[in-house]
């Protein structure tokens, strides 16, 4: 991976992960999130680049690509990781579920995906060349109807990897890859509410039994940096699922 250059959206958890994973396997990379102090840390500690906005407007999108640019000259990979639960902002089962909870969580999931890979497609084109993972969901395809009957994030992560095989078909002949990856539950921030409550951490041992509880963000920064690298140049269009089994229980 030696002086490739990847933007991941996000700088915490598994976007931290890859950053760091990245950053020792040779990779120049750069970040960008809505906080920008975790950002800062990861500059200071890797020397990776930083940008802090709100991704779900395309002016920040096209200004954090800007800045990697400029920094880099170009770009390889993009990892589209940013996105957040919806819970508190109203997502939940259907018939509970608010309209600001839904609008807020497609824009957080699926809108930021949209906004930065269209800025990013733009220059890998006349390259001819790149590689874009975007990050799923196990629950848009395996879903759980208890403690995690999130509609609206069910539906932006299937809205993901939708688009994430509609963008590979039509950029194959630019040879530009596009694959997603779907975890289970991993622990970040994000999961934090899983991670307090010690029922649904004793029912997660169940649901993924080859973590026998959450995985951690280094299991799924691995897999994303061998979709992003050479070494996957004959694969596009997945959609691969990293769940350490919730899929299967």
């Amino acid at each position: 991976m030696q002086d490739l250059v990847f933007l991941i959206t996000g700088n915490t958890g598994i976007a931290e992960a890859t950053a760091r994973l990245a950053v020792a396997r040779g990779a120049q990379v750069f970040v960008c999130g809505l906080d920008p102090e975790p950002g800062d840390l990861l500059h200071l500690e890797l020397g990776c680049g930083h940008y802090a906005g709100d991704l779900t407007e395309s002016e920040h999108a096209e200004r954090a690509v800007a800045h990697c640019l400029k920094m880099y000259g170009h770009i390889d990979g993009l990892f589209n990781v940013a996105g957040a639960s919806g819970r508190k902002h109203g997502d939940g089962p259907l018939h509970l579920l608010s309209e600001h909870g839904w609008e807020w969580t497609l824009a957080a999931n699926l809108r930021t995906t949209f906004l930065v890979s269209r800025t990013v497609l733009r220059r890998m084109i006349p390259r001819r060349s790149g590689s874009i993972v975007n990050m799923a969901s196990i629950l848009a395809t395996s879903p759980e109807a208890g403690d995690f009957a999130t509609h609206a994030y069910a539906a932006a992560k299937g809205g993901v990897a939708a688009l994430t095989t509609s963008m590979a078909s039509t950029y194959a002949e630019h040879n530009i890859r596009v694959n997603a990856i779907a975890p289970g539950l991993v622990r970040t921030p994000m999961s934090r509410r899983a991670q307090q409550n010690p029922e649904i951490l004793e029912r997660i041992k169940q649901k993924q039994p080859l973590a026998q509880g959450l995985m951690e963000p280094e299991d799924i920064a691995r897999a994303a940096l061998f979709l992003l690298s050479p070494e996957s140049s004959m694969i596009t269009g997945q959609v691969l699922g990293i769940d350490a089994g919730w899929s299967l229980r």
